[in-house]
């Protein structure tokens, strides 16, 4: 059992309610098929096995990602949504994974096995990163390959946020591709939408949707929330660990890039840049403590930094927030780091345990 008093809370009822309200919003007769990549986007509910059997499809980026989901007891398909690497190619027969496939030179490998593969091929409808961009010589290779049973076809929109017309265009583009596909492939699965496309496009091609960030409960892009009711999952959670009160003059951590202007009471938080608190909120930042905001002084260090408590009544061993998601929201930090929110929750360190409540 951990000793750590810095841990982050995953509230699984939440989780649930963005599922119910991503229900709601597409229609009974769409497919949900959750991103649990990255541990769920650092909640870790991707090891909550309780909690993913509810689904009949998962997707993931990585084949040890699908591995470790079957060692875990995951039954039901898993999706890889990225290329795999030929030195994938045993772990994938051996635990039954589903994979999205781009790439001839994986296929002629593939196509060397005897026995049955899955796989959804992923077109290049305007990402520029993987796919294929020539659908019709792709297919000719796939069809030699008995073994290659193509279930889908998908595709990602890259500015489902921001530039309709562009990503109007890609659904054409997709929806070619589609009906090309379906000549020679009964096709289970068609899919463009992740969450900004959930939320903004409807294809009457596809019957399936792989929302990431939403499910968490943030935005994946600003005003998403008009759209939809969405809970956040996650609250970053510590306590102090370490009180003292310190002179005018006295410099605080680091380099010295704080120096106190008066009497000031001190307290240590045992959080750092090791556990995904970023250098970034040194002198910036601010944390939640007793529905007060305590401003963090000098630089962060690796497994902790000072907040300014002057003027309020705390104690060692009270609680404090990184993020509580009313006084400081992760989009708040977010904006300090200069990134996105996906970025502040996913890289939050392994060496802070998940505590999970509800579910």
């Amino acid at each position: 059992m951990s000793t750590r008093c810095s841990v982050l809370e995953v509230n699984l009822d939440n989780f649930l309610f963005n599922v119910d309200s991503i229900k709601k919003y597409i229609g009974k007769d769409i497919m949900i098929m959750p991103v649990i990549k990255a541990n769920a986007y650092g909640t870790y509910i991707n090891k909550r096995l309780d909690i993913i059997n509810r689904f009949d499809i998962v997707a993931v980026a990585l084949i040890k990602e699908a591995v470790d989901l079957r060692e875990l007891g995951y039954e039901k398909e898993i999706f890889v949504l990225n290329q795999p690497y030929l030195e994938d190619i045993d772990d994938i027969i051996k635990y039954d994974i589903t994979i999205g496939i781009s790439d001839k030179d994986f296929v002629l490998e593939l196509g060397k096995r005897k026995e049955n593969v899955k796989v959804h091929i992923e077109i290049d409808s305007g990402m520029g990163r993987t796919g294929v961009l020539e659908l019709s010589s792709f297919i000719d290779e796939v069809r030699k390959c008995s073994n290659i049973k193509v279930e889908g076809i998908y595709t990602h929109l890259s500015s489902a946020d921001s530039d309709y017309s562009y990503t109007d265009k890609q659904l054409d583009i997709f929806e070619r591709c589609i009906l090309e596909a379906k000549k020679y492939f009964d096709l289970k699965y068609i899919h463009s939408s992740a969450s900004n496309g959930l939320l903004n496009f409807k294809s009457s091609y596809c019957n399936l949707v792989r929302p990431g960030i939403i499910l968490y409960g943030y935005e994946s892009f600003d005003g998403a929330k008009k759209l939809l009711d969405l809970k956040p999952v996650c609250k970053l959670k510590s306590k102090i660990t370490f009180l003292k009160e310190v002179e005018e003059g006295t410099s605080i951590s680091y380099s010295r890039s704080y120096i106190t202007n008066k009497k000031t009471k001190v307290a240590t938080i045992p959080l750092g840049y090791a556990d995904g608190i970023r250098r970034s909120l040194s002198n910036k930042g601010f944390v939640v403590i007793n529905n007060s905001l305590a401003p963090i002084i000098g630089n962060i260090c690796m497994d902790s930094f000072m907040i300014d408590v002057t003027g309020l009544d705390v104690n060692v061993s009270d609680d404090i927030y990184i993020f509580d998601n009313e006084n400081i929201k992760v989009e708040d930090i977010a904006s300090i780091y200069e990134t996105i929110n996906y970025e502040v929750i996913s890289t939050i360190a392994d060496r802070v345990p998940r505590l999970f409540i509800g579910g």
